[in-house]
């Protein structure tokens, strides 16, 4: 049961911290071994193989699913689940917990619900959260280095149960936060709200960017362009594909019966990213601070159903306390 830090897109590991010019103070730690799904609990096909070919192969990757009453309410449960992990892991984050055992705590509400952590060996990623830290702006692995008293968090939890996925992610304080860093995780939290308000039959995914860069750049922040928003349901990560920034040429109109993520990323400083020895973190390019959040949705007659949205039992955000 020996901790090592992660090598190889998730393939391997190494006693040694890899060499590298990292971009900010942030260093990965040693993760530890892989944790346990009971037999009992249905499993994508990659949680064994670690590629997920049924999602690769699918038709759903060219043409955008409309689902069905009986396909919704499946996903409207995993989004549900998913969001009750979410707001454990939210109470667990504090100085001196480490991203492993935010891990831990969402492993284990995923067992407790039945259903399986989608992260978990998806294309060989080691863990069953991405936690994402200060400069890192997405698919941190949660590993042994406790959070500091002014670090930002980013917890994204996705859980498939029923045969669905339920995907959304938030970013917490840890403690006593500066001030930019604050108004960076609210700036977030609003141009994905900003995005949501347009959200109804009819309008062009590539319009959400352009609401989302609208926002960001007033605030003088800019965002992320490698990381997209994408379909979900029985699959993971299928069409559409859905970019945050303005200006870009998403294809495709929404339509009701649709099911996709909207999940900006926004940086204080540069938009670029760079990835880490690990193959999964990205952070910036220049090592200052990211947020993100995310909500599944569900395209109605008349505009959207966030299935992913807060309950009055979620721990308040920064400035609803």
């Amino acid at each position: 049961e020996q901790w090592l830090y992660c090598t190889k897109r998730g393939r391997g590991r190494s006693d040694v911290m890899p060499t590298f010019n990292w971009t900010g103070s942030l260093r990965p730690d040693r993760i530890g071994p892989a944790r346990k799904v009971p037999d009992h609990i249905p499993k994508p096909d990659y949680a064994v193989t670690g590629y997920p070919e049924s999602e690769v192969e699918s038709r759903q990757q060219r043409s955008v699913a409309i689902r069905t009453p009986d396909q919704i309410t499946g996903i409207r449960k995993a989004c549900l689940v998913g969001r009750q992990v979410l707001d454990a892991a939210h109470a667990a984050v504090k100085p001196g917990v480490t991203t492993d055992e935010v891990d831990r705590v969402v492993h284990n509400a995923l067992m407790e619900a039945g259903a399986y952590p989608s992260p978990l060996n998806y294309y060989n990623f080691p863990k069953s959260v991405c936690t994402s830290v200060n400069e890192v702006i997405c698919h941190g692995i949660p590993d042994q280095r406790e959070l500091q008293d002014g670090d930002i968090v980013n917890v994204d939890v996705t859980a498939y149960i029923g045969g669905y996925h339920g995907d959304l992610n938030e970013t917490f304080v840890v403690g006593n936060v500066d001030e930019k860093s604050k108004q960076l995780i609210k700036v977030t939290h609003d141009s994905l709200m900003k995005a949501i308000e347009v959200c109804k039959p009819g309008v062009r995914f590539r319009d959400l960017g352009d609401v989302i860069s609208k926002h960001v750049q007033q605030a003088g922040m800019s965002v992320v362009k490698t990381y997209c928003g994408h379909g979900i349901g029985d699959l993971f990560h299928v069409a559409p594909n859905i970019p945050h920034y303005a200006h870009n040429k998403a294809v495709g109109v929404m339509k009701e019966g649709m099911v996709f993520t909207i999940e900006p990323m926004v940086n204080l400083g540069t938009w670029r990213d760079v990835m880490w020895p690990d193959g999964w973190t990205a952070v910036t390019a220049d090592g200052q601070r990211s947020a993100q959040f995310e909500h599944q949705l569900l395209i109605t007659a008349t505009g959207c159903e966030i299935l992913t949205a807060r309950l009055p039992t979620s721990p308040p955000l920064w400035w609803e306390k």
